[in-house]
């Protein structure tokens, strides 16, 4: 008997996607790019990646989730970053201002994340959630860079925390006007976020700071009465 030379036909395999969690999840950012964080239903990202509801529910189960997911993975590289750029500028002030640019430039070229993450979107429910420890991270990266230049005596001796999130208010500005389009382009970003760490570092340099509520001096003149 001959046997044919053509080979035998697989069976059927049942759909495997690779990554799927990571494959929605990239079609969920991708989504809140273009559309905004409304335009994200559970149900459009399965029809666009293509896969069934049991599939998707097998990793999200809800909207909520979905956006949990891509509040953590934003604040787990944006803390990477930050560490990064304080640790190739070798710390000191450099590593500060380093640390200023690693920031804003990460909320540019991360626009979903950056606003999934500080939007007001999700909210862990409990302190030992993985959003919630990712999001500490990132604070104490900067509490731990901003410690470390105070025990060196380059800026002021004041509570640590307040400074942190005092730098963190600054830059996060620059980075909201930068995503939202509100600078002419980004050598008006890199220049406004260059200013903007400047002018902190100069501001919380070591030395006293004048009474809170201070107001500058009165030089009018005085007549007696």
């Amino acid at each position: 008997m001959v046997r044919s030379s053509r080979p035998a036909k697989k069976p059927p395999r049942p759909y495997h996607h690779g990554d799927l969690r990571r494959a929605l999840l990239q079609e969920a950012i991708a989504t809140i790019r273009a559309e905004g964080v409304g335009g994200l239903t559970l149900r459009e990202i399965g029809a666009r990646v293509g896969v069934s509801r049991t599939a998707l529910y097998r990793h999200f189960t809800d909207k909520a989730a979905l956006l949990e997911a891509v509040a953590t993975e934003g604040f787990r590289s944006f803390r990477e970053q930050l560490l990064a750029a304080w640790e190739a500028a070798g710390h000191g002030t450099a590593g500060l201002d380093a640390m200023g640019m690693a920031y804003v430039r990460f909320a540019v070229a991360n626009p979903a994340h950056y606003r999934v993450m500080f939007g007001g979107f999700v909210e862990p429910k409990e302190d030992h959630t993985e959003l919630a420890t990712e999001a500490a991270g990132a604070l104490h990266a900067l509490e731990g860079a901003i410690g470390e230049l105070q025990r060196d005596g380059l800026v002021r001796n004041e509570d640590t925390v307040t400074m942190a999130r005092f730098v963190w208010a600054v830059v996060h500005g620059v980075a909201m006007f930068a995503i939202d389009g509100q600078l002419p382009d980004a050598a008006g970003v890199d220049q406004l976020a260059r200013y903007a760490i400047e002018r902190l570092r100069l501001g919380i340099a070591g030395g006293e700071p004048p009474p809170v509520g201070a107001g500058a001096p009165n030089h009018a003149a005085r007549t007696d009465g």
